[in-house]
């Protein structure tokens, strides 16, 4: 008798594929648009379901969380809604000179920042107005956001990340399993037939990956209904 697949059991939601919800107490985001002035850099905290340190920041006894960027220190003093381009200030996106890096940027006015948030990111300003603005982000994409946005100036810390060899394999699976992701990844050919529908694939004669769109769940693995498929020409 066969078991579910993986895709499934993560699908169910059990406790083992269940991240803890500690892992992300802590809510990223602005304030209210009216509250502007001086605000503190009260502490610096490392939470294991980001990627990036945070920084717990207080304007007028109300506390919010925004990712640290290079630079920033406890007790640190800056500015929110103001025109000082200084790093780690908050204001208005139509304020910034073009070249300036900034990051957790707002998709719309109030929303609380929701781009440009992982360590080491950050995107530049290349063009500005008083409507909108356009960026240039990491991966050389331009969009155009609302001028009337908040951003971040400066960019998130965390940058050598990557670099930093992981080592030991016990470490990698409590990285992972802080933040529900699946690790480690076994492909699926090598598995056994009642485990995958791409099981029991000795030598490795590849099937079809393109599941019909009405397949059931135990089915539904695979390219669900791509646009294209093999190699970009």
């Amino acid at each position: 008798m066969g078991k579910r697949i993986i895709s499934q059991a993560r699908g169910h939601g059990g406790k083992t594929y269940r991240v803890r919800r500690q892992a992300y107490k802590y809510r990223i985001g602005y304030p209210s648009v009216k509250m502007v002035g001086d605000a503190v850099i009260v502490k610096l905290i490392n939470s294991s379901g980001h990627s990036a340190p945070l920084a717990k920041i207080m304007i007028d006894k109300t506390t919010f969380y925004n990712p640290a960027c290079q630079g920033n220190f406890e007790g640190q003093k800056i500015v929110i809604g103001g025109s000082d381009i200084e790093i780690g200030n908050i204001m208005q996106l139509k304020h910034l000179p073009i070249g300036t890096r900034i990051f957790n940027i707002e998709k719309k006015p109030g929303d609380g920042g929701k781009i440009c948030r992982t360590s080491g990111s950050f995107a530049t300003v290349i063009k500005t107005s008083k409507e909108n603005s356009v960026l240039l982000m990491s991966n050389k994409k331009e969009i155009k956001i609302n001028g009337d946005c908040r951003v971040t100036i400066g960019m998130i810390a965390g940058q050598g990340r990557i670099m930093k060899p992981v080592v030991r394999a016990g470490k990698k699976h409590h990285m992972m399993k802080s933040r529900n992701k699946f690790w480690p990844r076994t492909s699926a050919v090598k598995v056994n037939a009642v485990d995958h529908p791409f099981g029991g694939g000795r030598g490795k004669r590849i099937k079809s990956k393109i599941a019909k769109r009405n397949s059931p769940p135990g089915r539904k693995v695979g390219h669900i209904l791509p646009r294209k498929t093999g190699k970009r020409k």
